[in-house]
């Protein structure tokens, strides 16, 4: 396993998102007020990036740009997502946010079709 520090316990405030270098991997970090959670850095809808319009409220992450929504703590979808949040196994050491970063996680995205538009 590949455990690196993303930062300190007081460097993401309750409810929101912050993004870190990891390692190299670009890693968000969640502080969900009674545990912290890491995803990768883009949206998985059109690779938005989720430090700019992520929100974090009672749990869910919105995504701003066309309201995908996540359960934070399984990575679940809500809708009207279609793919879930993928996560990064998160650990605390002391005041230290441990991220595994084994492998940069990342999503598939599907290719826009521009053929296909008419004036």
């Amino acid at each position: 396993m590949a455990w690196k520090k993303a930062c300190s316990v007081n460097d993401v405030a309750v409810d929101t998102l912050r993004k870190f270098d990891v390692g190299g991997v670009g890693v968000l970090v969640a502080n969900l007020g009674d545990e912290f959670k890491a995803y990768p850095p883009a949206c998985p809808h059109m690779e938005e990036p989720l430090e700019q319009s992520g929100v974090c409220s009672g749990g869910l992450l919105t995504c701003t740009k066309h309201l995908w929504q996540w359960d934070m703590r399984t990575g679940e979808q809500r809708a009207p997502a279609e793919k879930p949040l993928l996560m990064y196994d998160v650990r605390l050491d002391g005041d230290d946010v441990m991220v595994n970063v084994e492998h940069e996680l990342e999503y598939e995205y599907e290719e826009e079709d521009d053929d296909d538009f008419e004036w």
